[in-house]
């Protein structure tokens, strides 16, 4: 999350706005504590959601459980507690700072929506696997929030750097969503015997694992296409690059989790596929780092 919001910030958003000698709300220490806020938002997300899953971790990877084996039930809720109340006075400040007056309250709303996943909509079909998603692709968007007052400026640049900033939102932020969703879901499939135990109805137990795999393929072949089709675009500006990185570190990887996909059976062979995933998101997120050389196009 954090790498995520630094270079879509560096990346993307300073060039387009540097391009016409103009200056993102979020800049200097700003971005320290935007990253920041977001960090504690999602530490006191984590740590809410292993004290309400401890049954279920006991039994999924007794392992890697912490709270009553590292840290009492009641320190756990001491440190979610201290994590998203500073996330949100981290937002609040900045609210203070740049006239933006969203971040607390969209701060607020984050650690709100994450302990209601951890209590109870994680154990509901699909609709915690699209609020993770979301939530996961949310550190994109709210970055081109900070910048939303920039929308009003002369036309000249509004409609360049309108255009330029939505483009790249839309792409990142989609390629988080539903690389997310996709891990989220085989996430599932890889705890079903301890999710089925304690009564949660995510998708491979009310569905199956077959078709679970078919709902995934889809989204893959999905995904698989408009990265394609994005390298014939990108062979039309010339960004060689660009391209034969996002060919060889993210669709190619992407072929190999849809074919792991179709034979995997143990929760061994769907840990494996996740970890292949975060290995696509980091990839993919690093793909960044070429937008600011081609941010003229």
């Amino acid at each position: 999350m954090a790498l995520t919001q630094w270079l879509f910030i560096y990346f993307i958003v300073a060039p387009i706005f540097n391009e016409h000698q103009l200056k993102p709300n979020i800049n200097g220490y700003l971005v320290f504590l935007l990253i920041l806020s977001y960090i504690l938002v999602a530490a006191g997300g984590y740590i809410i959601n292993d004290y309400f899953d401890l049954n279920i971790d006991q039994i999924n990877k007794p392992d890697k459980v912490i709270i009553d084996r590292f840290i009492s039930r009641r320190w756990a809720i001491f440190f979610h507690s201290l994590f998203s109340l500073g996330s949100i006075g981290i937002g609040v400040c900045i609210d203070l700072k740049t006239h933006i007056h969203i971040l607390g309250l969209v701060n607020f709303f984050n650690a709100l929506l994450l302990f209601i996943y951890s209590v109870s909509l994680k154990k509901k079909f699909l609709i915690g696997n699209l609020l993770i998603a979301f939530l996961l692709s949310w550190v994109i968007v709210v970055v081109t929030l900070c910048e939303i007052n920039q929308f009003a400026l002369p036309l000249q640049h509004r409609l360049i750097n309108t255009q330029k900033l939505l483009r790249y939102t839309i792409l990142y932020a989609g390629f988080a969503f539903i690389t997310n969703l996709i891990r989220e879901v085989v996430k599932d499939m890889e705890d079903v015997d301890g999710d089925r135990r304690s009564g949660c109805r995510t998708m491979p137990i009310v569905w199956g694992i077959n078709s679970t795999k078919v709902f995934l393929a889809l989204w893959l072949i999905v995904l698989i296409a408009i990265l394609s089709l994005l390298q014939l675009y990108a062979f039309q500006l010339q960004w060689w690059f660009f391209s034969a990185y996002c060919t060889v570190t993210v669709i190619f990887p992407l072929v190999r989790v849809f074919k792991k996909l179709s034979i995997a059976q143990t929760p061994k062979d769907y840990n494996s596929i996740s970890s292949l995933l975060k290995i696509v998101m980091f990839t993919g997120i690093l793909s960044m780092v070429f937008f600011k050389i081609n941010v003229n196009h």
